[in-house]
């Protein structure tokens, strides 16, 4: 761990350097892009459990860290698909974003990464119908032409004849990543259970690692530093605790507050204090001379 503490809470090595570069003004925050992603819940023998990548160790950032199933917007996800659940405009004020299409993006990008990272694929061919086995050829030609970009999720959705099933997403929080991080993504996390009949797959490109897990037995293991984490990751895990099965996460959802989480830095007594508002546990102080 770059860290050097007791818990797995990780955070680029450079990230020093590049606070006080900002603090200096000889860098620009880069504007962060729109990305999504799922915490996808099933009910296990002692609770929910909660579906976790291992993002591969050969990855340029966050190498070895526990994530969800997400990834960014693709600028696609607005053409317009087959849709149940809440409105565009409803998706959009909850999402608090001014543009429906943008809203739709963003729910998109939630849906398709979960197929293309977990194989789980949240459609069905009516507004009240969900997809059963996805683990066929053909679904893994389109899964694979989906990552490539080959494919747009509209028109696989179109192709297949399938409805995007945004009623079982829940919004559950929002986290921006830092001006100093040179890698800014704008990220909503959902929520969703398992649909019945499919089961996720260790697809992802990204990950050498998949499980599933009970959400306190992974935050347990975080506070061993024995799964590295970043915070928005197992800030949302601790949320989970409480609930006594998956369907109950996604009820759940329109009372989570999704103000969004922007880490600040500050310059104290020649180290550096690294904050998330509202996230106590993850301040930081890095002594002068970096991590």
């Amino acid at each position: 761990m770059s860290n050097g503490q007791s818990n797995g809470q990780w955070y680029p090595p450079e990230w020093p350097d590049r606070i006080r570069a900002l603090a200096a003004g000889e860098i620009t925050p880069v504007t962060p892009r729109r990305a999504a992603t799922v915490l996808l819940l099933r009910d296990g023998a002692a609770g929910p459990e909660v579906h976790m990548l291992r993002r591969r160790t050969s990855m340029a950032f966050a190498a070895g860290a526990y994530a969800y199933p997400g990834g960014g917007v693709d600028p696609r996800d607005e053409q317009p698909v087959r849709w149940a659940g809440p409105s565009l405009e409803a998706w959009a004020d909850r999402l608090g974003l001014d543009d429906p299409a943008q809203a739709q993006a963003v729910v998109c990008a939630a849906v398709r990464e979960t197929f293309e990272e977990a194989g789980v694929l949240l459609a069905g061919e009516t507004a009240e119908g969900v997809v059963g086995d996805t683990t066929g050829e053909d679904w893994e030609r389109d899964r694979v032409a989906l990552v490539a970009r080959e494919l747009s999720f509209a028109d696989f959705l179109d192709r297949r004849g399938l409805v995007l099933r945004s009623d079982l997403l829940g919004a559950w929080a929002r986290w921006i990543t830092p001006e100093f991080e040179q890698r800014r993504f704008d990220t909503w996390f959902f929520v969703a259970a398992l649909p019945a009949g499919q089961r996720t797959r260790d697809v992802s490109g990204e990950a050498d690692r998949t499980v599933w897990i009970r959400p306190a037995e992974a935050a347990a293991g975080y506070d061993r530093g024995e799964l590295t984490m970043m915070p928005p990751t197992i800030s949302t895990l601790r949320t989970l605790e409480p609930y006594r099965t998956a369907a109950e996460v996604p009820a759940a959802a329109e009372g989570q507050d999704l103000a969004p989480v922007l880490a600040q830095a500050r310059l104290e007594d020649g180290g550096l204090v690294l904050s998330w508002p509202g996230h106590e546990e993850f301040t930081k102080v890095i002594p002068t001379g970096g991590a």
